[in-house]
């Protein structure tokens, strides 16, 4: 069970006593409204603000690195940036990378690592860390790998003692960079072992909003994670390999969180919400003490008559589905798991019950795709209309929108597309533009997709090395991500355009998520071939040991 409590809610907390506590400005780009509906660093935040010898406080950069136009300054005593020793950073999306040179420098602290002799410490985490670091490790003193456990407090009260006893940034660096968890570019010892709290068996300490807001984009609801990892190995999805094994949180341990908090309203979050066996009656349990829910998107096989009948009783109106691939080709390339009548009969169950609104996600872009594929889209979707159709979903006053989202497929590294090559931004282009014209003749089917010259943009970061440093400082200091393209001398092309060989290293791997290379290989020469894999076993990792998690990093 989790013993973690701290909850602010509305409340904006105050500023924190300094006294025999080490300062420490916690970093979220994005402003307000990213930050306050982000939930991993609400997870680190409660981690430090509960340590007795840290005074941690919250700083939410907006796009130029500033808060609210002005130099950034913290949320509690509107302190500058540039007077805490550490600045520890919660990063989770690449095109975030941006904000970590831009606030250094709004802040007037250089951004490189190299021109930063002394303190502050720049101290960076969250999914990128893991992910990959490369691109922004000439900017980071050390990064945490992996996930808030007592080894992540230890560091930080390593961090303390350190700056307490007058230890210059050389020595607390050579003192921190084999602690476990810890990956100091350039000192560690690699790779670094990712960090998981609790190992396996269930998540014990599931994150938690610790404030809520209107100014949020989930507007004044207490995010609740469910699940973390997934177990059906989707070849694409990096969060079902970097959160091995998958977890899932205990009913009374959630419970405990909302009789905590109080809040108005919980959004469940989780890569697979239907797995878990207790979702219906923790559902009827929120209900009864009268508190709304949303849900993230779920997987079509666990839409059940039951589950649905529930929902739409409780005045859920939008239901979001997970197509993913166009033809059952692609489904099998990407080892999706899911059979197609069982989409089918979602939608039939959404339309007979009066959802208002089904949003259905795909990714385009997958190596090998063919016109062919698509045409089997064109027969999917009018099969999906004539669904709706023949139920109440067809009809003027019940009448059920279709959006159908589409992302560009991003090779991601630590999964099995690792090795594939990204398509062109010509080519997505050309691929969106034939999607729009697929859905148009369809009423109530909106098509709407996402900006190819953006995914390339997140696929550079994302694969990209230490080299791509020089290109994030362009973009910081010369107006953005296209400007610094046409000022950096790097070729995009070789590092999106071009198969992987079997044994070329990765600029990733100073980190070990625990799956081995050998296993992604295999995974995707079988994605080649367009065959499925078995997911995660429900044995656990110890009678499984099929993707080298038979020893998980963490305890």
């Amino acid at each position: 069970m989790g013993t973690r409590t701290l909850y602010h809610g509305v409340s904006e907390p105050p500023a924190p006593d300094l006294g025999g506590r080490l300062p420490v400005a916690l970093a979220v780009p994005g402003g307000d409204k990213a930050a306050l509906s982000a939930l991993g660093w609400q997870s680190v935040y409660r981690a430090l603000a509960e340590a007795p010898g840290l005074a941690v406080e919250r700083v939410f950069p907006d796009k130029l690195g500033t808060t609210e136009g002005l130099d950034p300054r913290t949320r509690e005593s509107n302190s500058p940036l540039s007077s805490f020793p550490v600045i520890a950073w919660s990063i989770t999306f690449e095109e975030d990378f941006l904000s970590l040179p831009r606030t250094l420098l709004a802040a007037g602290v250089p951004p490189l690592a190299a021109e930063r002799p002394s303190l502050p410490l720049v101290v960076a985490g969250g999914p990128v860390a893991f992910l990959n670091p490369a691109p922004i490790a000439p900017f980071v003193d050390c990064f945490w790998v992996g996930e808030a456990d007592d080894r992540f407090l230890l560091f930080f009260d390593t961090l303390r003692r350190l700056v307490f006893d007058g230890a210059d940034k050389e020595a607390i660096l050579d003192a921190v960079k084999d602690m476990d968890g810890v990956y100091a570019p350039g000192r560690s010892r690699t790779p670094v072992k990712r960090i998981t709290s609790g190992g396996q068996g269930p998540l014990t300490d599931p994150a938690f909003s610790c404030f809520i807001s209107g100014r949020a984009a989930f507007r004044d609801t207490l995010l609740l994670e469910v699940n973390r990892g997934c177990p059906y190995g989707c070849r694409f999805c990096a969060a079902g390999y970097i959160y091995r094994p998958p977890r899932h949180a205990e009913l009374d341990e959630l419970k405990r969180i909302v009789e905590l908090a109080d809040p108005p309203k919980v959004g469940l979050v989780g890569t697979a919400l239907t797995d878990w066996p207790e979702l219906l009656p923790f559902l009827k349990w929120l209900h009864e003490r009268k508190k709304k829910f949303s849900l993230s998107s779920m997987r079509a096989d666990g839409i059940t008559e039951e589950l649905l009948v529930y929902l739409r009783e409780r005045g859920i109106r939008t239901i979001t589905l997970a197509l993913e691939g166009a033809s059952e080709r692609l489904r099998r390339m990407m080892s999706k798991k899911l059979d197609p009548k069982d989409f089918l009969n979602a939608v039939r169950l959404c339309a007979r019950y009066g959802v208002n609104h089904l949003k259905i996600y795909m990714i385009a872009g997958w190596p090998g795709e063919t016109d062919e594929d698509y045409a089997e889209l064109a027969e999917f979707l009018a099969e999906i209309v004539r669904i709706r159709g023949e139920e109440p979903g067809g009809r003027k006053k019940q009448f059920m929108r279709i959006t159908i989202g589409v992302s560009s497929l991003v090779p991601k590294p630590f999964t099995p597309f690792q090795w594939a090559p990204m398509l062109s931004e010509d080519a997505l282009n050309a691929r969106m533009k034939s999607l729009e014209k697929l859905a148009k003749p369809y009423k109530g089917v909106t098509l709407q997709h996402d900006d190819p010259f953006q995914a390339r943009l997140q696929g550079l970061l994302a694969r990209g090395g230490e080299e791509l440093a020089e290109f994030i400082l362009l973009a910081a200091e010369h107006g953005g991500w296209k400007k610094a393209l046409k000022l950096w001398d790097g070729d995009p092309a070789v590092i999106l355009d071009r198969e992987r060989g079997q044994d070329e290293p990765f600029p990733w791997e100073v980190v070990d998520i625990g799956v081995r290379r050998e296993y992604m290989w295999k995974e995707w020469e079988r994605a080649k071939a367009a065959k499925v894999s078995p997911g995660c076993s429900a044995r656990g990792c110890g009678q499984c040991a099929g993707c080298g998690m038979e020893t998980p990093p963490g305890p």
